[in-house]
């Protein structure tokens, strides 16, 4: 059997689709090809009536999102960390890395054995990472901070 991939792709997605839509498609197409219409300005057209439909369905959902519900559901607001939590959060991540490597590899007897044993010695990495960065750390959040102002922020997520 031969399967023509665009024509059985069509015909399948013409039998699936709505009868009633189906033919209303139909109808205006044929009303395209019989008036002689300029397809691109009948296409700028159609295009322009959609923007219309997106800007109204727009502003009613800007309108349900300032009375504070959306779907009938309240809006959470969540608060962004503060740029130089972030800056540490990193910095504490950094130093889990080191002291994860600086831990011994041969500590069964410590750690315990196979993946449990793994897992113990990581978050212990992540613990002393964390502690380490809660002080003044090695310095990388205090230099992040100074090369990223935090009123640069506002204007690049603008674009």
């Amino acid at each position: 059997m031969i399967v023509t991939a665009t024509t059985d792709l069509v015909l399948d997605v013409l039998e699936a689709a709505d009868p009633v839509t189906q033919r209303a498609a139909t109808a205006k197409l044929d009303a395209l090809k019989a008036s002689d219409a300029d397809f691109a300005a009948t296409m700028d057209a159609e295009t322009g009536k959609a923007r219309a439909t997106t800007a109204v369905q727009a502003a009613a959902n800007a309108a349900e999102a300032q009375s504070g519900a959306v779907n009938g559901a309240p809006v959470q607001v969540i608060k962004a960390p503060a740029s130089g939590e972030v800056y540490r959060k990193f910095e504490a991540f950094i130093l889990q890395t080191f002291v994860e490597t600086m831990l011994p590899k041969e500590s069964e007897e410590v750690f315990g054995k196979g993946t449990a044993g793994g897992i113990w010695k990581s978050m212990l990495a992540e613990q002393l990472g964390s502690q380490l960065a809660k002080g003044k750390g090695i310095g990388i959040a205090k230099q992040l901070a100074a090369a990223h102002p935090a009123g640069s922020d506002a204007g690049a997520k603008g674009g």
